[in-house]
């Protein structure tokens, strides 16, 4: 056991674990041989029941009698079936005289999650659930009480923040923030109602909620406390941004603060000017992808929103109700240090108004000037509000995109339906956000959808390569691949496609494709394997991100796969070729439908 212990610990995932847990390990192994073209397992079988460490030899990865991939000493097999419970997909077979060590599946599987959370980077508190962060049961005051007695109350019980039962179930909060302002430094005096000082509607959030989606929602509101409710409406207690995020890494919340209180344009600049450390912490505390993803766009939203709030005070009121609208990535609440900020504007009113079209105009320009200046670039193929195509009154957004939903062939039909479908209203006239009411009953239009499936299918992930990822093989970006149009774009596309064909045309990915395996448009398997499979490339590509802006560089998308370990480069192959496989199923069902 000796032998196999110290064989382990020279290949990855093993060598990241300690020494007393790889003994243990070892103890657990059985060791298989096989002859030279003997089977492992086929394509046809189902779920694999152990993962394979080769020891000596080789193994052929091979899918419909072509071999795929080669495993040397060191390199681990069928553990992607094994987790997934998915069926294999591939076929494997010794290609010598090959001697291999089988792990149990309960013991392989805690190996490759402690080597996978570094690269996935979960966040202690990000992954459990809000009910469980709560330290202690609430104090909970009527609005009548004193804020005098409001406040011993809190001291006693160590709290930060009192609940207050309203009519109709509604919550009322009064913070310590509350009583520093408008107490200490205001003008309400100790002996008034707890009334007097406190938010009447306070945002609350299910105790199943995960912390990190608390985070989220409390940079979405503004707040720094949300109270947390029982599925019956009891409130367990309140969390606070201390319990969900660690100290270092509060920055978000503070930087919501700056961004909201600047006076200038200049103000805005010094505030934006924190996002990147902030990401940076938040990936050093391992807070979990998708939700620094959703951190980075909320706070996009909110320089955004205090660019608009300057550029109308200096400008005067608009001639008409304005509604800017984030487009993409932002949009989608899925944003990375280097993704562009797509946007569009509308108003309620006459499409041919030269006043409105001119002021919506200089707004868009001067916003996205602004936007620059804080190092945040417009779409490279001009989706800004500040350009006509993405300024138009709220009655001709919608006759548009009717026009391209019943006429998916015209030039950028699709491209234009995709990016509004991605739509969401962060600024002005809430009336602008029933722009979206133009994609009802887009689940019904089949020609639409056929479009859209074929629109899904441009973007194609690295496939047809042995050891490795394929790679751009000249230009400035030569050894390394595109991890935004090769990893993502193809998932992205595929859950957009889904999503308006169950109904659910805007959205995030992941919210597109729960909803598609719910609604029969994807298979359960395929979705689940769709989703984590964006959860990996999107960690991948915010890691490299987040690597380039500690060294000061202008974060990209082209990833040098040396910089991968063996076990991330296995993974991402295996993903790259299951999202292979779907486009492949698709393309194939259109083509019969065709026909």
């Amino acid at each position: 056991m000796h032998d196999v212990a110290e064989f382990l610990r020279g290949h990855h995932p093993f060598d990241a674990l300690p020494a007393e847990e790889v003994e243990r390990i070892a103890a657990t192994v059985e060791i298989e041989f096989f002859p030279a073209r003997t089977e492992v397992f086929s394509r046809a079988a189902g779920p694999a029941g152990h993962a394979w460490v080769v020891r000596r030899g080789s193994i052929e990865l091979l899918g419909e009698e072509r071999v795929l991939d080669r495993l040397g000493a060191g390199e681990l097999f069928g553990h992607a079936s094994m987790l997934s419970g998915m069926p294999t997909g591939l076929s494997a077979r010794a290609h010598e005289d090959t001697l291999c060590y089988r792990l149990p599946a309960d013991v392989a599987r805690a190996a490759l999650e402690q080597a996978r959370a570094p690269a996935t980077g979960a966040h202690p508190s990000g992954d459990q659930p809000v009910g469980a962060l709560v330290g202690g049961p609430p104090v909970i005051c009527a609005p009548e009480v004193t804020i005098r007695e409001a406040a011993r109350r809190m001291t006693a019980a160590a709290a930060s923040a009192v609940v207050v039962p309203g009519p109709g179930g509604e919550l009322g909060i009064l913070t310590d923030r509350d009583l520093r302002t408008q107490v200490v430094g205001g003008e309400i005096p100790i002996d008034a109602p707890i009334a007097a000082a406190m938010s009447p509607r306070a945002h609350t959030i299910g105790a199943e909620r995960l912390g990190s989606e608390a985070v989220v929602e409390m940079l979405d509101r503004g707040v720094r406390h949300l109270p947390v409710v029982s599925e019956r409406g009891e409130v367990l207690g309140v969390v606070e941004d201390l319990d969900l995020l660690a100290l270092d890494a509060r920055t978000p919340f503070r930087l919501r603060r700056r961004i909201e209180d600047a006076r200038d344009d200049a103000d805005v600049r010094a505030a934006a000017g924190d996002l990147a450390p902030t990401v940076i912490a938040l990936h050093d505390a391992r807070m979990a992808s998708a939700q620094i993803a959703a951190v980075i766009s909320v706070v996009v939203e909110a320089l955004t929103r205090r660019l608009l709030d300057l550029a109308v005070a200096a400008a005067g009121a608009p001639p008409a109700p304005l509604t800017w609208l984030a487009l993409g990535s932002h949009a989608r609440r899925e944003a990375v240090p280097g993704s562009d900020v797509d946007s569009a504007i509308l108003w309620l009113g006459d499409d041919e108004d030269p006043a409105a079209r001119a002021y919506a105009r200089d707004l868009g320009a001067r916003v996205m000037a602004g936007l620059g200046a804080c190092g945040l670039t417009g779409d490279d193929h001009g989706v800004v509000a500040s350009r006509p195509l993405f300024a138009r009154s709220l009655d001709a957004w919608r006759a548009a995109i009717r026009d391209w939903i019943a006429d998916p062939g015209q030039e950028k039909a699709l491209v234009l339906t995709s990016m509004l479908s991605d739509g969401r209203a962060i600024w002005g006239d809430p009336r602008g956000a029933a722009l979206h009411d133009a994609f009802a009953g887009v689940a019904d239009q089949r020609r639409l959808l056929r479009f859209e499936a074929r629109f899904a299918l441009t973007h194609r992930p690295p496939t047809g390569f042995l050891r490795d990822i394929v790679v751009e093989h000249s230009g400035e970006h030569a050894g390394t691949f595109d991890i935004k149009h090769g990893g993502l774009l193809p998932i992205v596309g595929l859950a957009r496609y889904a999503g308006m064909a169950a109904g659910r045309p805007r959205g995030s990915t992941a919210e597109r494709l729960r909803a598609a395996a719910d609604a029969g448009t994807l298979e359960r398997d395929d979705a689940r394997m769709l989703e984590e499979a964006y959860d990996l490339v999107l960690g991948l590509r915010l890691a490299h991100q987040v690597e380039q802006l500690r060294r000061g560089l202008a974060p990209d998308d082209f990833v040098d796969p040396a910089t991968l370990n063996p076990l991330v480069r296995r993974y991402l192959r295996e993903a790259f070729r299951a999202v292979a496989r779907l486009q492949r199923a698709i393309a194939t069902e259109l083509d019969t439908h065709a026909r």
